[in-house]
Order: C-alpha cells, then sequence, then structure tokens
C-alpha cells in the first residue's frame, strides 16, 4: 500500500497563547524543538512547501504558535489534519521575562489543548542527548494522555557518519531519522501520523 500523500497545506493563524488559538475540532500533530533544530526546515520538508513555515536566522526569533491546515490523500480519500508549529526552546538571547512568558503560553498550550494527537520532538541527530531534550521528553510525559503519542525524530541525519548513524540507532530504538537537505525520512513520519489519528498502517503488512 502506497503512503499517504500529503497534497495541500496551507497557514491559518498564528496565536500567543491557547487563548487565542484556533477552534480544537480537528486532530493536531504539535512540533516541539530547540531554537536551531530545523523545524520550520522539516515542517517545510514534510509538506513539500518551501516557505510555508518561516524561519528565522535569530534563534527565539518564532515566538507564536502557528497553525498549518493539512490535507492528505489516502486510498482515493481526503484526510485533514492540523500542523502546529511551536516556538522554539533553549533559546538564551531574549529577556527573562520573555522567556518566561513563552514557557507559561507553552506549558498552557501542550498541558491543555484537548485536539493534540501527536507530539513530533525534533531532536538534532548530531546531539542526541541534549540535556534540554532530555528534560522536555521527561516532562511532556508526566502528562501525555493516552490518545496521545510522543515521537522522536532525529534532524540532520546527513551530519552523520555511518559509525555515529549506528550509534544513534543503537541508543534510540526505532528511532525516526529525516534530512531536510536530502529530503530523506519524510515517509515514514507520514506513516506514523496516519497510523496514530487515523489507525490506518496497511503498508505495515
Amino acid at each position: 500500500m502506497a503512503t499517504p500523500r500529503l497534497v495541500d497545506a496551507s497557514f491559518i493563524k498564528s496565536a500567543q497563547a491557547l487563548g487565542d488559538s484556533v477552534d480544537d475540532t480537528v486532530s493536531e500533530v504539535v512540533f516541539l524543538g530547540r531554537s536551531n533544530v530545523g523545524k520550520s526546515s522539516s515542517i517545510n520538508g514534510l509538506t513539500s512547501r518551501k516557505n510555508l513555515a518561516k524561519s528565522s536566522a535569530t534563534p527565539g526569533k518564532t515566538q507564536l504558535i502557528n497553525f498549518f491546515d493539512i490535507r492528505y490523500i489516502y486510498d482515493e480519500k481526503d484526510w485533514n489534519i492540523r500542523f502546529v508549529d511551536l516556538p522554539g526552546f533553549g533559546y538564551a538571547k531574549v529577556s527573562k521575562d520573555l522567556k518566561g512568558a513563552w514557557q507559561k503560553n507553552l506549558v498552557e498550550f501542550i498541558k491543555h489543548r484537548v485536539s493534540i494527537r501527536v507530539f513530533i520532538h525534533l531532536r538534532d541527530a548530531r546531539h542526541p542527548n541534549a540535556q534540554i531534550d532530555k528534560d522536555v521528553n521527561k516532562y511532556v510525559k508526566e502528562f501525555i494522555r493516552g490518545d496521545q503519542l510522543y515521537l522522536d525524530v532525529f534532524t540532520k541525519i546527513d551530519k552523520l557518519n555511518q559509525k555515529e548513524k549506528t550509534a544513534l540507532k543503537k541508543a534510540f530504538p526505532g528511532c525516526i531519522t529525516i534530512s531536510n537537505s536530502k529530503r530523506i525520512g519524510y515517509d515514514r513520519v507520514h506513516q506514523k501520523i496516519f497510523e496514530h489519528i487515523f489507525g490506518v498502517s496497511e503498508w505495515l503488512n
């Protein structure tokens, strides 16, 4: 069976917090990650849209929660979900007050947004054991619901040599690896999203 094909992606709106977000009637895939992990590039790669998610040269510059409507075609049917791009964490060059406000807004959103079905935690394959990624992983798993999936996806896999790739897969069995510059690994991400949200997994047979 073919992999689900993402055929349409469009920006809806940006929000500062849970209170001014779009309605929560559509299943959502949330993207978490450090500011320089390639979050915008990953969303653009997954959607095959060059400038859908705007990246910034300054870590932490993307301060808002950004919502995107996503449409897949699979088995000749339309399947609709939403991607949510969260502000990057782990940046240093912001004021203490602003950093605190962002973190408070992020925590409220990821804990209380009922439509979140998948958390995609983007991690830099060159730094797989970064403490902030470990902390985020542990924190989210403290409140994750039974109907939610937490997925570690390692970016920049093309920067690793074969020995490093083997070590990564040994340390994180079953992990997903992607390269935005080489455009590899996206199919597996789409499949995992589809499996969890729609219960469709024919390609595994």
